[in-house]
């Protein structure tokens, strides 16, 4: 058998279609990376687009703010064009953006009311810009921390002002909306006194990003938490989902680690089936559909016929190759990708742990990443096994390559689709199908699958029984096959 084995695998790598197929994979790693390093973006962070302030300067020039029907949408532009000039005199990203968006803007939107209003007002509108002077002085002084302690001043008093009216209402229904009220208001505290303890400055860092993160996540849970209403599988999924984002925020406020960055060599391991797994099925599948097929197109399957060997142990020979190709292919191809992310990134970022929310044991957990990226390899490998078996199965019964190649490959593609209908319309005898069941890294650290009604074992039994059903006829179609006309 060892000696099948090793024939078998000493022709594939005399095909050059196998080092075609590498150093595409290859150049593609290398794109990828340059990619993430040069052209990654996390966001765009400006508020008025280039051209949105070109329409609005081209509409104020038509706008009379003495007509009665202008009035309303001068103030608007006039506003945006204000705000603007403030914004450009920092970058982008600058805390200071933020800042004039949620807190400045308010306040020039109110005085251009005064000046150009119906109720004209150049007292109150002087007012108004006098209070916008001082925190643009703020803004200029690089002093944040005001912004913090006022964020935070207000939202101890409202926190005070909602439970001194809970204490005295007696009102049910009032007091079911003042509890969720207070529960909002709590996190906004929260979120203002992490801004302040932890030195986390406006923007649109990974600090700020995961504060922001934590808030809205705070508030999904809150809301689900109050609602009156049973939830849907589908909901509790998503409140599970909001947990997990939510916990893992937080570690990033309190230890100061992005372990959510995406452009550097970690970020792209904990994704690396995302980003190179179409070309890992490529590789197997191109292997596995033509390792039968080929024999009989060539005729060489007689040669190989004629040897002190039984069919049965000459295909399982063949499918054991497959096996070992595939292993080969992902180590290779994870090679590639330590060795191009760590020319272009460095390393350093591989001592950050990768982080995930356990809900086995309710608590964040930390992991190496090879560890992570070998649980993730062996999780996953049950559909790339099963993809192979299908791609071997048709090169063996049809001894036709391209539509071994290419079915299979369809099915990979189309799986995502498969399994938005199946959740989408919680289609039960889609929970039946292969591929809702094939990817066990929805089973991790207590996480909810995909459909309900999932578990390991059944996921496990309908994997086992989609591969008999396409190994057994393929031996026996094998064993069968009449070699004398080839």
């Amino acid at each position: 058998m060892s000696n099948l084995i090793k024939n078998e695998i000493t022709k594939i790598f005399k095909k050059k279609s196998i080092y075609i197929i590498l150093f595409v994979t290859f150049a593609f790693v290398i794109l990828s990376n340059c990619m993430y390093k040069y052209f990654y973006n996390n966001g765009n962070y400006s508020y008025y687009s280039e051209s949105y302030v070109e329409y609005a300067r081209e509409e104020i020039k038509g706008l009379d703010p003495n007509k009665t029907s202008d009035t309303k949408m001068y103030i608007e532009y006039k506003t945006v064009l204000d705000v603007y000039d403030m914004m450009k005199k920092y970058d982008n990203d600058a805390w200071q953006v933020q800042i004039i968006a949620s807190r400045i803007e308010p306040y020039v939107t109110e005085k251009n009311t005064y000046l150009y209003g119906a109720e004209k007002n150049d007292e109150q509108a002087e007012k108004i810009n006098e209070q916008i002077n001082e925190l643009t002085k703020r803004l200029e002084n690089d002093d944040w921390r005001y912004f913090a302690n006022e964020e935070l001043k207000s939202a101890e008093e409202k926190v005070k002002t909602l439970e001194n009216e809970k204490s005295n209402t007696e009102d049910k229904q009032r007091l079911e909306t003042l509890e969720k009220e207070i529960a909002i208001a709590k996190i906004d505290l929260e979120v203002a006194k992490y801004r302040v303890d932890e030195d986390i400055k406006y923007g649109y860092d990974h600090m700020n990003t995961a504060l922001m993160n934590y808030q809205e996540q705070s508030y999904l849970i809150v809301q689900t938490e109050k609602s009156n209403t049973d939830l849907t599988y589908q909901e509790k999924k998503d409140y599970n989902d909001a947990i997990e984002n939510k916990e893992i925020s937080k570690y990033i406020i309190e230890n100061h680690v992005d372990v959510e960055k995406a452009n550097d060599l970690r970020g792209i391991l904990t994704r690396f089936f995302n980003e190179f797994g179409l070309f890992i099925i490529v590789i197997i599948v191109m292997i596995a559909g033509t390792i039968v097929s080929e024999e009989f197109n060539k005729g060489t399957i007689k040669l190989l016929l004629i040897k002190p060997y039984n069919r049965n142990k000459i295909l399982l020979s063949k499918f054991i190759t497959v096996l070992i190709i595939t292993i080969f292919a992902i180590i290779v191809i994870l090679g590639m990708e330590l060795i191009v992310g760590g020319i272009v990134f460095g390393f350093e970022s591989l001592q950050t742990p990768v982080i995930v929310y356990n809900f086995d044991t309710n608590m964040i957990q930390e992991i190496n990443i090879f560890t992570y990226v070998g649980t993730q390899v062996i999780m996953v490998l049950p559909s790339i096994i099963l993809l192979a078996t299908l791609s071997f199965a048709l090169s063996t019964i049809f001894t036709n390559s391209p539509v071994a190649i290419a079915l299979p490959l369809l099915g990979y593609m189309g799986v995502t689709v498969i399994n938005q209908l199946a959740v989408q319309y919680n289609i039960e005898i889609l929970k039946y199908f292969v591929t809702l069941n094939w990817d066990f890294t929805q089973y991790l650290y207590g996480g909810m699958p995909l459909m309900q009604g999932l578990t390991p074992i059944f996921s496990a039994i309908i994997c086992i029984a989609y591969f008999l059903i396409m190994t057994i006829p393929t031996f026996i179609i094998f064993k069968k096959k009449n070699i004398k006309n080839i």
